[in-house]
């Protein structure tokens, strides 16, 4: 599980993210730090699968990173406090972290934790991929014949980056999915959170399927987060 797994610690403390890092790359993983100023940009510069936020300057500062984390991307995210507060911990879970923890933790206890969630998170992509049939607003998506059809059963010409983005939002139902992981599934592991072709993407998806760009129906934007499906999406 930890081989290639790439993870990023955020903390202000440099001897706690030494010590993190260490034990991390100790057990096969493949370990970022830095300080809070730099998380945006560790964050375009690689491939990250999962972060650690740990002291940050300010009060409530790592409650902040975290939904700055969320707005641009669905990583998996832990938060590493220095204090027991049960309303900070709360409010962590309610912004989108995975866990919640307090220093000191139990460095097994903490691989234990990380493993748990990489392994949630890898169960959760291949769900998402798993159903063949998705039927929306009158169009069928197949992903075993890799073909979208139009109400009447045509086929509709889409590449390939589009089909999987699609599907992907499809898959999710009628959730929110980060802007990040569909400049994922549309570029590759070397995407960037803030990568305008994702942009490009889902206005030709809107093009293809009918759907007003100034009043879509089908594909909706979520501004700060993601975008979604509008309509009921049936699975077969």
């Amino acid at each position: 599980m930890a081989a290639h797994r790439h993870v990023l610690i955020c903390d202000e403390e440099r001897d706690s993210r030494s010590s993190l890092a260490t034990n991390l790359e100790r057990h096969g993983y493949r370990v970022s730090v830095t300080g809070g100023s730099g998380l945006t940009r560790a964050l375009e510069r690689a491939r990250i699968d999962l972060v650690i936020l740990g002291a940050q300057p300010g009060e409530d500062a790592a409650l902040r990173a975290c939904r700055h984390v969320r707005a641009a991307s669905d990583v998996p995210l832990v938060i590493l406090a220095r204090r027991a507060d049960e309303v900070d911990r709360i409010m962590g879970l309610e912004l989108g972290a995975d866990d919640y923890l307090v220093k000191p933790v139990n460095p097994r206890e903490l691989l234990a934790r990380l493993r748990n969630i990489l392994r949630r998170a890898a169960g959760s992509a291949a769900a998402a991929t798993s159903s063949r049939l998705f039927r929306f607003g009158g169009w069928q998506l197949d992903n075993v014949a890799r073909e979208l059809c139009d109400p009447e059963g045509r086929p509709a010409l889409v590449r390939n980056a589009e089909f999987r983005v699609l599907a992907a939002l499809l898959a999710h139902g009628n959730r929110v999915v980060s802007r990040l992981k569909l400049v994922e599934l549309a570029r590759g592991r070397d995407a960037r959170p803030f990568d305008r072709s994702i942009d490009v993407c889902i206005s030709r998806l809107r093009q293809v399927l009918g759907d007003d760009a100034r009043g879509p129906r089908i594909i909706k934007t979520v501004h700060g987060e993601g975008y979604v499906i509008g309509v009921p999406v049936e699975l077969a």
